[in-house]
């Protein structure tokens, strides 16, 4: 087994137990401040109030998806370049997921009790991508990127109005996922078969529609 191989393997093994602190809720790093943190809570009814946490929820989900995706492509990563892309954008996505969590917590709920599906059925499929090639990789990035930057597009839509301090979180990170779409597709992102961008938003519904509830 050559060096780069063992050096893959050292990564995701590192990625898993990482994940164990994310995934019960402890911050993993110093990271930015949140920006609702100076936004007064809204009054809500208590049916907008779980609405709200439910979004926060499955938003929540997705940051923890992100975080297996872009570990087990940086893991796999040939360019040193693009491996420090997708570490400076899963450092942005630990943030997204740490504001979420504030979120939630505020409203009173708690995160998805399905974390450790979400966070490793991603790092498996981050490590494909991350394998098949850093182009392909890119690639990947940029059609979720796209689909997420969209899903929380609904998102703005959906919450409450009042809600200013869940609607600011979510501009925040929609602005952020659209600039790391943007990135992949300047640093030579190959355009996925319209099959596996099907598939993608298939597996998306699926991970959204379960987070809400669960």
């Amino acid at each position: 087994m050559d060096k780069n191989s063992i050096n893959s393997i050292d990564a995701i093994i590192t990625s898993i137990d990482n994940a164990r602190l994310f995934i019960t809720s402890k911050k993993t790093k110093s990271y930015r401040e949140n920006p609702a943190k100076d936004i007064p809570e809204s009054d809500m009814t208590p049916a907008e109030k779980s609405h709200a946490a439910a979004l926060m929820r499955v938003n929540h989900a997705g940051e923890i998806a992100a975080q297996g995706l872009y570990e087990g492509q940086a893991a796999f990563a040939r360019d040193p370049v693009i491996k420090e892309q997708m570490q400076e954008a899963a450092n942005e996505e630990l943030d997204h997921l740490n504001w979420c969590h504030e979120r939630i917590t505020e409203l009173n709920e708690s995160p998805s009790k399905l974390s450790p599906i979400w966070y490793s059925g991603s790092l498996i499929i981050g490590s494909i991508a991350g394998f098949i090639g850093d182009k392909w990789s890119l690639g990947f990035i940029e059609e979720t990127e796209n689909q997420v930057s969209k899903h929380l597009t609904r998102h703005l839509g959906s919450l409450p109005v009042q809600d200013k301090k869940s609607r600011k979180i979510v501009h925040q990170m929609r602005s952020e996922e659209e600039a790391h779409q943007e990135n992949a597709k300047k640093a030579g992102a190959e355009e996925l078969p319209s099959l596996i961008k099907i598939l993608m938003k298939i597996t998306s519904k699926i991970m959204t529609k379960t987070a809400y509830r669960i």
